[in-house]
């Protein structure tokens, strides 16, 4: 085990300790080897097959990533973000904000398909994409930890919560810190889990405002690095006077590294060349853009808190015992 590693295990075992303390076991809470008896094999089904994907497409890393968020922003890390639309309802996974951008459901269904196969109604989808999302980070050289279980699936999708629940690219540092606060996580791993954008794509609507027409100025956020103002323009052609572009249009949210999970995006950030207005929203107070510098130059043990942040995270407002249920088929209910 290397000293990262160790870090990694003594920090979620302190985590746990936090936020478990006082739980009885089997009262429904989530445990570390949730399934060691019922489906042994759970985790490392999952791992084959992010593994897999991850061969075919580097990409999918950073879409379950950001689908774990999504889930668990919206009524909680209950795999309601994997529920497919029906004729009378709108499933969040087809908000605005979801689709086309969000990736990955393919390998959570493949991933569901093996464990129904080998442990049939054990496994459930939230739990899936929680370790998808784990694996996702650790093949592309973050850290490895581990991720509790025994989430059930929630039976609720509904579209038009997904905008009342989900950050914007075009947040304040104080509408980041409200909305995470909501879901009882500190600034501190706000700013901790925004490092996500170090790896992964952004489509150009996300950002084309501080390309072309800031505040409604017509002109570009000042804010931007001016070196770096028209190789974004040049990726991200304004396609009419408005400044709107190809919504399919994108680019890498941290061009030096895209496909590695490193701290190169707290540089970006540092250097005004990050992508989002929330993003560089993180310099707009001391304490905030202390930490960013702190990571930046490596005096904050971030992927050590990545991973703590990341365990917390996936505990939002669960499903477990007897709630919800344990899907068949992670795109709809039973």
């Amino acid at each position: 085990m290397t000293a990262e590693s160790a870090a990694v295990s003594v920090l979620w075992l302190c985590t746990m300790a936090i936020v478990c303390a006082g739980f009885p076991a089997n009262d429904g809470s989530l445990h570390p080897n949730f399934y060691a008896a019922t489906c042994p094999q759970a985790e490392t089904i999952v791992r084959q097959e992010v593994t897999r994907a991850l061969y075919t497409n580097i990409g999918f890393a950073a879409g379950l990533v950001r689908m774990h968020f999504h889930d668990c922003f919206v009524r909680g890390c209950d795999g309601s973000v994997l529920l497919e639309s029906t004729s009378d309802n709108v499933a969040e996974r087809d908000s605005p904000i979801n689709n086309p951008s969000l990736r990955g459901f393919e390998v959570i269904d493949a991933a569901k398909a093996r464990l129904e196969a080998a442990c049939p109604g054990v496994v459930s989808c939230a739990d899936v994409l929680a370790y998808a999302a784990r694996d996702g980070v650790a093949l592309t050289g973050g850290p490895r930890y581990d991720v509790p279980g025994g989430r059930r699936d929630g039976t609720a999708s509904l579209e038009p919560e997904v905008a009342d629940n989900i950050p914007a690219p075009t947040f304040t540092l104080d509408q980041l810190t409200q909305s995470f606060a909501a879901k009882g996580l500190t600034q501190e791993e706000m700013v901790t889990l925004s490092g996500a954008h170090t790896v992964g794509r952004a489509h150009c609507t996300s950002f084309s405002d501080r390309l072309y027409n800031f505040s409604a100025t017509g002109a570009a956020d000042p804010s931007v690095d001016p070196a770096l103002l028209p190789q974004l323009r040049r990726a991200c052609p304004a396609a009419g006077p408005d400044g709107a572009v190809d919504a399919g249009l994108v680019v890498p949210m941290e061009p030096r590294t895209p496909n590695g999970f490193d701290a190169l995006y707290y540089w970006a950030v540092l250097r005004n060349r990050a992508l989002f207005t929330s993003d560089q929203a993180l310099l707009s107070s001391p304490p905030t853009a202390a930490q960013v510098r702190q990571t930046a130059y490596g005096g904050y043990p971030w992927k050590l808190k990545f991973a703590a942040a990341m365990v917390k995270m996936g505990q939002i407002e669960v499903l477990t015992g007897g709630s919800g249920e344990i899907r068949t088929k992670c795109s709809a209910v039973n």
